[in-house]
Formats: structure tokens, C-alpha cells, sequence
């Protein structure tokens, strides 16, 4: 069995020998894509989706408690509109793609397919928004976008990818921060503790921010190659787009006026997070809360009588308490299964064989640490759901050493540059905020602004980059 697992584990290639080439292996051998006729158009198989529909439920019930509610918006949008907002536009025209012909004839105005809803959903709101009695609106929608990329990597960098997008208006500015903050608080706490992701919180700079945006905040995650992965954004649009597409109100006062505008959005990159954060050379180790399948039942000897019957009952006994898979294919040995459930990175595997019955109890095994313990049958239902959220924890201190670990100080522009050069990772410095030096950090060190964190620490001193004087402790690295 020993030789058989080695052999297995050796169809992923090791991530220190090729970082990408190990994603890849590891999306493709786990069944969660395959590549479609259409560059940077993937298929997402089911136990990809799966991932996908655990998260989108979890945060969709935080969407709800929160007073919002889901509705769905074109997928094209007329050219006109999309040009309503000059800023908007640009920052993303050179991705957009064109719909021009209907069946044999060619449209009279091209039709842009979504990269972003704004436009199309501030075209609806300026009809539906009459007076301050209907605010805030508070709606969400899940859908897919298309923007062309060049370069695409299945999850991280897609020409087509699932996300939700949420657009409110709200009757004050300071509701509107409000609502921006509040959503990406659930953003932070749905990395945290369903995807035991941890992520630093901050605000974008003028150069990075949303085009249209008055102010875009972030939550940066670092990934096992030391580089960065901006993993879900929130925007306070103020009254740019509100203006610019006449959605205005009669208000309280009697006039006329234009309402407070957010938008917040996350991904399926975050599966890539969930990957590249967790994963090991073995393969996927997904967090209990996203996991298709939280425990794998294995029955060893299942020729011998009663051993599938009391794997079945196991099974009876733990479905309601988990995503429970009864793993009884025929056409696999018992070691074949442990690897492919091993690879697929289900968080529990529980193993049962003869001499496990006579002795009443099953062997669990645990995908993060690869432990292996005996556990009295009777006390499955108490022992499982704790080593779940054990599990959990332990993902999320793990992936925050890590981090910390891979996080230094930049006292020089040609310090960044070595540590970009070398280890990566996220590297602080009080930086200056300036634009210019933004633009030659990027262009010396390939490194970019990931976020000012809300929490600021006292590093003191001026810019190590340009010597101007230092403003904000600010996170730089190389992102995905």
C-alpha cells in the first residue's frame, strides 16, 4: 500500500519545484475544471461547484440577515449606456467583449457583455427610485461577468467567472460608508472562519481603487508562493454613478436629490484562495465549511460479512451531522480510495474493517495534520462535529503563520526588490501615498500596493522609497 501511495501522490507535481504547474496538477487531478473550447472559459465539474455552493449559501444567509435581498440584471448592456460614465468605461474597455450581430443581422447599437452591472443596474434604479420612503435599496445579485483576459488561470484569472455584486443607495453618505464597511466585514469573516483564510483589511489607493469608485476597501490574502490575492472588494461610489445616470429622489424637504451609491463583490478566486492557501503536495485541504464531502467512510474487506452494514449504519448515524460520503466502489481498493479522498481533501476520512468491528470502533483520519485515531463508534456523533471546527482552527493558524512569516519590512526601495526577487511574501513600509512613487515601485520591483490597513502601526520615519514623508503603513507584493 506504502508503494502505491507514493506512486499516487506523484501524479501532482511538489510546489516547490514549480508553484503554477502544482496549482494546475492539483485542479485538474481533483476534478474541479476542465478547459473549454473557449480560452479562459472553464467548465467547473461538480465537486467544483460543490465548493462554489457551500460558500455562496453561507454567504448568501449573511447577505439575507442583513436586509438584503437578491434579484437579477441583464447580461448585455447596451454601448450608450455603458459609456454613460466616462472613468467606468475606460478602466474597462480594453476587456470588454462585443455582441454586434443578432442570428444574420448586425445590431444598430453593439452590445457590451457584462464585465460589471453598474450600468445596467443604475439605468434600472433611475426608474425605480421616486422617493426617499423606497431607500435603501439594498440588493444583490449572483451571476457570471466577461472580461477578456490575456493571460488566464482557472479561478484566479478567468474570461468568464461566477461572483456576486452588490449595489445599494442609501439616503446619506454616511450610510452608504456604513453599508461599504459593513459588507466587507462579512467578507473578512467569511475568509476567517468558513475558509479559514486570514486577510488583511485596508483601503486602496487612488491608483488601484475601482474606476468610478470614491473609495475602494480590500481584503488581501497571501498565498503559498508568497504572492498576493485580492480576495473581495467593497466600494463607496458616492454620487458618481448616481449622477451621472440621473437616479435621483424627491427628499425629505421636498427636492430633488441624488442617493448614496455602494457596490461590494466576491468571486469564485476565492476557490483559488481556498488552493493556493491550504493546498499541499498531496493536493487539495479544503476547510471544513466548503468541503463537498467533510467526511469520506471507507470500508476495508468488503467481502467479509457485516462490514459494509456497519459502514452504512456509520453512514445512518453521521448524515445529518455532515457532508457524509459513503465511498463503496468496488472497483478500488481500500488504499486507492485513502489517496484519492487524501488528494481531494476531504477534511475527515473514517476507516472500517473487521477487526475495527470487533473492537467497535473505526480509524479517523484527519486531511490537515494526517493523523490517524481510533474512535469508539458510539462516540462518533459527539467526536466528529469537534474535529471539524478542530480542524478549522487549526487550517486558520496555520495559514496566519505562514503569513506572518512572510511578512517583513522594506527600509529601501532595492530592499523590496530583493525580497520580491527572493522569498516575496507581503512587505510593510510607511509609505508616502504618492502616486509617482507608487508607479516606480511597481516598475522597479514588480510589487503593487495591495492595502493601507485600518490597523495602522508606528513604524516611523519617512518613505524608504522616495524619502518623502512617510503617511500610512502600507502593504506591498506581487499579486495574482
Amino acid at each position: 500500500m506504502g508503494k502505491k501511495k507514493k506512486e499516487f501522490v506523484e501524479e501532482i507535481t511538489p510546489m516547490e519545484q514549480d508553484f503554477a504547474k502544482w496549482y494546475t496538477d492539483v485542479i485538474k487531478k481533483t476534478d474541479l475544471v476542465d478547459y473549454s473550447p473557449v480560452k479562459g472559459f472553464m467548465a467547473i465539474k461538480p465537486y467544483g461547484f460543490a465548493i462554489w455552493e457551500n460558500l455562496q449559501a453561507y454567504v448568501d444567509k449573511r447577505f439575507k440577515d442583513t436586509g438584503h435581498k437578491n434579484c437579477y440584471f441583464p447580461l448585455l448592456i447596451p454601448e450608450s449606456l455603458l459609456k454613460k460614465e466616462a472613468e467606468h468605461v475606460e478602466g474597462f474597455a480594453p476587456e470588454v467583449a462585443w455582441v454586434t450581430h443578432g442570428g444574420d443581422e448586425e445590431l444598430a447599437e453593439r452590445l457590451a457583455i457584462r464585465p460589471t452591472s453598474e450600468t445596467i443596474i443604475c439605468e434600472m434604479y433611475s426608474r425605480w427610485l421616486n422617493s426617499y420612503r423606497d431607500l435603501p435599496f439594498l440588493y444583490n445579485q449572483w451571476c457570471n461577468v466577461v472580461r477578456w483576459e490575456k493571460s488566464t488561470r482557472p479561478f484566479l484569472r478567468t474570461s468568464e467567472f461566477l461572483w456576486q455584486e452588490g449595489h445599494t443607495l442609501h439616503e446619506t453618505e454616511e450610510e452608504a460608508q456604513e453599508e461599504t464597511l459593513q459588507m466587507l466585514n462579512i467578507y473578512k469573516e467569511t475568509a476567517e472562519e468558513l475558509l479559514a483564510m486570514p486577510v488583511i483589511v485596508g483601503i486602496k489607493s487612488e491608483k488601484e481603487k475601482f474606476a468610478g469608485a470614491h473609495a475602494t476597501y480590500t481584503m488581501e490574502a497571501l498565498m503559498h508562493d508568497g504572492k498576493a490575492l485580492q480576495a473581495g472588494t467593497s466600494h463607496n461610489l458616492a454620487q458618481h454613478f448616481t449622477k451621472a445616470f440621473d437616479i435621483s429622489y424627491l427628499s425629505r424637504e421636498g427636492k430633488q436629490a441624488y442617493p448614496y451609491h455602494t457596490s461590494w463583490g466576491i468571486s469564485t478566486r476565492l476557490i483559488g484562495g481556498i488552493i493556493m492557501v491550504h493546498g499541499d503536495n498531496r493536493g487539495l485541504v479544503l476547510p471544513p465549511g466548503v468541503a463537498p464531502t467533510q467526511v469520506a467512510i471507507v470500508p476495508i474487506a468488503t467481502h467479509k460479512e457485516g462490514v459494509l452494514d456497519k459502514a452504512s449504519e456509520i453512514f445512518e448515524q453521521l448524515k445529518d451531522l455532515a457532508r457524509v460520503e459513503l465511498d463503496d466502489r468496488e472497483n478500488y481498493s481500500p488504499g486507492w480510495k485513502f489517496n484519492e479522498w487524501e488528494m481531494k481533501g476531504a477534511p475527515l476520512r473514517i476507516e472500517i474493517g473487521p477487526r475495527d468491528i470487533e473492537n467497535k470502533q473505526v480509524m479517523v483520519v484527519r486531511r490537515d495534520t494526517l493523523e490517524k485515531t481510533p474512535v469508539p463508534i458510539g462516540e462518533l456523533e459527539a467526536r466528529i462535529p469537534e474535529l471539524l471546527k478542530e480542524i478549522n482552527t487549526n487550517l486558520f493558524e496555520k495559514a496566519k503563520k505562514m503569513r506572518d512569516e512572510n511578512t517583513f519590512y522594506a527600509k529601501s526601495l532595492e530592499e523590496l526588490k530583493e525580497i520580491m526577487d527572493t522569498t516575496q511574501g507581503f512587505v510593510k513600509a510607511n509609505w508616502c501615498v504618492d502616486p509617482q512613487c507608487e508607479e516606480t515601485i511597481k516598475k522597479e520591483t514588480g510589487a503593487t500596493m495591495r492595502c493601507i490597513p485600518f490597523e495602522q502601526e508606528d513604524l516611523g520615519g519617512d518613505c524608504p522609497f522616495c524619502g518623502k514623508e512617510g503617511k500610512s503603513v502600507t502593504y506591498f507584493a506581487k499579486a495574482y
